[in-house]
């Protein structure tokens, strides 16, 4: 198994590209860029040179995944979803050395359209809607949509909203794997 890239893409000397990764048409892959195995960056993806891809990522067309910005194993990025990684940018003022850190836990999905705002925790397979505003840390299995995004409720690990309220103590049933899951006060775990 070796790394596809397509002839159009430029992937800068340094970058270092795990087995299995696909790099498509119009991607630029800058010399300091970190990505794991079985990625696959779709057209007109960009990637900075501090950044980490885990393993089986998928990044769809037109997403720039700027400097700071780290995806842990598994997270999907939408078509033409929106990282940044400065907070109040200005043309005319160098903020560089101002750039937030932004993580995104193993298998949470980033719709497309959406816009992540520098500085945020998406946790572990947290579900952002298409279109969403995302200004601060996601919860764990949280369902995010809006501008600003709001949570409306909770996802499965296989990506199918489970019947939780918002907050209290229940518990609930993935009904395609049957994963049990448990809320206690504002937070869902695997029971």
């Amino acid at each position: 198994m070796s790394v596809t890239v397509h002839p159009s893409a430029i992937v800068d000397e340094g970058a270092q590209i795990g087995e299995g990764s696909r790099v498509w048409h119009f991607v630029h892959v800058c010399g300091g860029a970190r990505v794991g195995k079985n990625v696959s960056m779709g057209q007109n993806v960009f990637v900075g040179n501090k950044v980490t891809i885990a393993d089986n990522c998928k990044i769809q067309n037109n997403v720039s995944v700027y400097d700071n910005v780290h995806l842990e194993e598994g997270v999907f990025c939408g078509p033409s979803m929106v990282f940044t990684n400065v907070y109040n940018p200005r043309s005319l003022i160098e903020r560089k050395s101002e750039y937030r850190e932004t993580l995104v836990k193993k298998g949470a999905t980033l719709g497309a359209n959406c816009t992540v705002v520098c500085g945020v925790t998406i946790n572990e397979y947290a579900f952002v809607g298409a279109g969403a505003v995302i200004n601060k840390d996601v919860p764990a299995y949280a369902l995010m949509v809006g501008v600003p995004a709001k949570q409306i409720g909770w996802m499965s690990e296989f990506g199918e909203q489970i019947d939780l309220p918002i907050e209290g103590e229940a518990e609930s049933i993935c009904p395609h794997t049957g994963t049990r899951y448990a809320l206690k006060g504002s937070k869902v775990t695997k029971a």
